[in-house]
């Protein structure tokens, strides 16, 4: 299965927890609202088999959950 990572920036408080968590996935606008560090624009994205641990970590810490993880069944 593969994990989808969905960010919900409406929900963002600007704590700062994800990015202590996974630095290399996530990131802020001016504001201090979380968006992906690799693609900025993007509201989803795939998370890497490597990026997995962090990912779920930052996820389970953030306050508000403005990170929402999915799991998409492979057909």
């Amino acid at each position: 299965m593969t994990t989808i990572c969905r960010l919900v920036p409406e929900r963002c408080i600007a704590c700062g927890l994800c990015a202590i968590y996974a630095p290399d996935i996530f990131d802020y606008d001016e504001d201090g609202i979380v968006l992906f560090k690799e693609e900025p624009e993007a509201s989803q994205q795939f998370v890497r088999a490597t990026e997995q641990k962090s990912v779920l970590k930052a996820a389970a810490k953030c306050p508000v959950r403005a990170i929402l993880l999915e799991k998409e069944k492979r057909r």
